[in-house]
């Protein structure tokens, strides 16, 4: 907040806020004092005050990260491959860096590294979360963050559109190599992942509850944006369902480690 008061001949204004460096300056007239202080609050409001470099030289990119994946992170549904992301990005030379001394540039280096060895969709991801994470340290934490870092790095998506479908005898060959593997559900969740279109988390989370059968439908209670939808049950469906012991509380008792390496 803004202290206006005289000293000798002069009004001085002193602007004090928590994370932004003190800023003193002295008028001949106190309207001139005044009408400075309410511009240089308005400034404080919009996080637009000179940051308090000390706040920022105590923290490195790395102690941000850890935090930011032991508090918040966690809570996420997807919290254990982010995990696994964020503990890699731990092991990077950047992290090292205090957050006085980090820019959008750094982290133009590191996209421009990055994108030698994986592909632009994987880097979006970790720098979605990473993104995030900045917003959450200004926003909640108190970080005196002038500007999101990652808020204007450019990375060029390729076209991500999919418009790939079976060929003709393509399903048959999908037939014959499920067929010939030792986890029976192999099969029964690729016929039954086609007939559906859902996912395969959906698929893989697809409890014996969720079916309805005289109403023909399946409850998916948490989709990918984080909202629930009904699946009307076909006939093909039914019939894979009806193939299917019921030994478990999940349709097709399988992890998704098991699932991606058959």
């Amino acid at each position: 907040m803004a202290t206006i008061r005289k000293r000798g001949n002069k009004w001085q204004v002193q602007i004090r806020r928590v994370g932004f460096r003190s800023l003193s300056r002295s008028f001949h007239v106190r309207k001139d004092a005044e009408a400075w202080a309410r511009q240089m609050e308005v400034q404080a409001d919009r996080s637009e005050l000179p940051t308090d470099r000390k706040a920022l030289q105590r923290f490195t990119l790395g102690e941000l990260v850890e935090r930011y994946r032991d508090t918040v992170s966690v809570k996420k549904r997807g919290y254990v491959v982010e995990k696994i992301v964020l503990t890699a990005f731990l092991r990077h030379p950047i992290c090292r860096k205090r957050l006085c001394e980090l820019g959008a540039e750094d982290f133009a280096s590191y996209r421009d590294e990055r994108l030698k060895t994986v592909k632009a969709l994987t880097l979006k991801r970790q720098l979605s979360s990473l993104h995030n994470m900045f917003e959450v340290a200004r926003d909640e934490w108190g970080l005196p963050l002038r500007q999101n870092p990652l808020c204007n790095l450019r990375l060029q998506m390729p076209q991500q559109r999919r418009e790939r479908r079976l060929k003709h005898g393509e399903l048959d060959e999908l037939r014959a190599a499920a067929g010939s593997c030792r986890n029976r559900f192999i099969l029964p969740i690729i016929l039954f992942a086609l007939a559906t279109a859902m996912r395969r988390s959906e698929i893989l989370a697809l409890q014996w509850q969720h079916v309805d059968r005289d109403a023909r439908s399946i409850l998916i209670p948490h989709s990918k944006n984080g909202c629930s939808r009904t699946i009307p049950l076909s006939q093909a469906m039914l019939e894979i369902l009806d193939c299917l012991p019921k030994t478990d509380e999940r349709v097709f008792p399988l992890n998704a480690n098991a699932f991606r390496l058959a």
